[in-house]
């Protein structure tokens, strides 16, 4: 069986689209919400980015961490931000690598905005050498599975900050 490539989930935040996206699309105002990234490091913080801007993303799981860098590919403002994770390293982001896309979209519905946020795995690795990585880079699991619960937890947290 090939292994999931792609999951998303959505929740409702009430907060208009463009509120909501004018955050999101400024990657140093993720470590509020992701359980993994800790830092956002962003041209302009407070602003969001556009397409081909790049960023650099630092994640911690338990005590590994690593840096990422990323190239913003769809920026429209209250309808949908994306970006590709290009390189990865310890420190800094030197060994380039297609590894995920992340997306976010925004809907308007009756009580404020659909957002959904999906993940892709763009490594293109043998299911095998994939399952094996993944169980030791996640304790267990397979990213598919991982990045459903890190994506609940995200838009869980995200709808709780327009809350507050």
């Amino acid at each position: 069986m090939a292994r999931p490539l792609t999951v998303s989930d959505s929740t409702v935040v009430p907060a208009s689209a463009e509120a909501i996206y004018a955050r999101v699309a400024d990657p140093s105002q993720m470590p509020r919400w992701s359980p993994e990234n800790i830092a956002g490091e962003v041209p302009a913080p407070g602003t969001p980015l556009t397409v081909g801007d790049t960023f650099v993303g630092t994640n911690r799981r338990g005590p590994a961490r690593w840096s990422t860098r990323c190239v913003v590919t769809a920026a429209e403002p209250g309808r949908e931000f994306a970006f590709k994770v290009r390189g990865i390293g310890l420190r800094n982001p030197r060994v380039r690598s297609r590894i995920a896309t992340w997306s976010y979209t925004f809907e308007p519905v009756a009580d404020g905005t659909r957002v959904t946020e999906t993940w892709t795995d763009d490594r293109r690795w043998p299911d095998a050498v994939a399952a094996a990585f993944d169980k030791v880079a996640t304790r267990g699991h397979h990213f598919h599975q991982f990045q459903r619960r890190n994506i609940a937890t995200t838009l869980k947290r995200l709808k709780a900050d327009f809350e507050a």
